[in-house]
């Protein structure tokens, strides 16, 4: 067995995970979202820089922590989902993940 077969793969990137995870709380350490979503602190910052070059989000220093902002009108990267805006995922992932409410009823598939 090669090490792809072993090594499971998933629909999401870290890049989305991280961007998802600091939209959910703004004010959220490096060292959090690295625990959150299972990566390195290391690669949480690089992340974090590679999406603030993009232009998905953008850091503030208040005190001795950053704040973040998303841009959720920023496209995705690839071709064949230019024009989709990052709000968009961001609010489907945000949906997904919030618990039931006392109202809801399930959906059939």
């Amino acid at each position: 067995m090669t090490d792809d077969e072993q090594r499971p793969w998933t629909f999401l990137t870290n890049h989305a995970r991280v961007l998802m995870t600091i939209s959910q709380n703004p004010d959220i350490r490096a060292r959090d979202v690295a625990a959150t979503i299972g990566i390195t602190e290391r690669s949480t910052q690089r992340i974090v820089a590679e999406l603030e070059e993009a232009g998905y989000l953008t850091r503030e220093r208040v005190g001795r922590r950053n704040h973040y902002k998303v841009t959720t009108t920023a496209s995705l990267r690839h071709p064949h989902e230019q024009g989709v805006e990052i709000g968009l995922l961001l609010d489907l992932f945000s949906n997904a993940t919030d618990p039931p409410s006392a109202n809801s009823v399930p959906r059939r598939r």
